[in-house]
């Protein structure tokens, strides 16, 4: 009873500072931000702006990945930093998903809700980066397929929001539209996880057993094709398939905090 009240109170500890810690990085940069995009370039502050996310988000997974609460696997997205244009097609079971893609990718262009984009917190650092606001995507495949043209890679999760019913959700149709109209394929990113820890609906109050653990694999590419109707559901079969059977990494429920913060980071 003892261990296990020490390591609810640590969960707390590490949840809410990591919280507060990420909106803090955010916020301080965001203020940067401001001042930057008008002393720069758009193509410049666009640059700059992508690769602070990258390399502050990195660093913000690796404190969480210190603390032994948290385990990533995130290797396989290194084949794609210089795999040129795609369209970067994860399923999206948590809010730390972007955060997962973009340490690794640091030319990506996020297709974000407006909500976020107008947010004071991150906002202008959203904004001095390119990201592209969704809006339903209607106007942001014009602005998706000109990034793409320029050489940078687009972040889009084909579901629209976190998951709601496992295995996915259904696709909506921004990611093969912009496929088709670019000429550039979509690569899947499957994202596996046994924790609920910040899905759709998850309260912030309540804290997930640890370690939570998150792997992410690189799926099928699919390559551009004019029906529509037809790569949506090719792609939502194929989704379903990869994550229908599997629940991500295992946790030892044997393993000490202290010995997790022992292995060898896998970021």
């Amino acid at each position: 009873m003892i261990r296990t009240g020490l390591l609810t109170v640590y969960g707390y500890l590490v949840i809410y500072s990591g919280l507060l810690v990420f909106g803090l990085m955010c916020l301080i940069w965001s203020a940067v931000a401001v001042p930057l995009s008008h002393l720069l370039s758009v193509e410049r502050g666009k640059v700059l702006g992508r690769w602070v996310t990258c390399y502050g988000f990195r660093c913000y997974l690796w404190l969480l990945a210190a603390t032994g609460a948290f385990r990533f696997d995130l290797c396989a997205l290194d084949a794609l930093r210089e795999a040129g244009p795609l369209i970067i097609a994860p399923n999206h079971p948590s809010l730390l998903d972007a955060v997962m893609i973009v340490s690794r990718l640091p030319n990506a262009a996020c297709v974000m809700k407006s909500d976020l984009i107008n947010n004071p917190i991150y906002g202008a650092a959203a904004r001095l980066a390119g990201y592209i606001r969704n809006d339903d995507f209607i106007g942001g495949v014009t602005l998706a397929v000109e990034e793409l043209g320029t050489g940078s890679q687009l972040l889009h999760f084909p579901e629209g929001t976190r998951t709601r019913r496992a295995p996915i959700n259904r696709l909506k149709g921004g990611a093969a539209l912009v496929s088709k109209r670019s000429g550039v394929p979509i690569q899947t990113v499957l994202i596996e996880t046994p924790s609920p820890f910040l899905s759709k609906g998850w309260p912030l109050h309540r804290i997930p057993p640890l370690p939570v653990c998150y792997r992410v694999r690189l799926g099928r590419r699919f390559l551009p094709k004019d029906n529509l109707r037809e790569t949506i559901a090719e792609m939502e079969a194929y989704l379903a398939s990869e994550l229908g059977g599997r629940n991500g990494l295992e946790a030892n429920p044997g393993d000490t905090l202290a010995q997790l913060q022992n292995r060898p980071d896998e970021l």
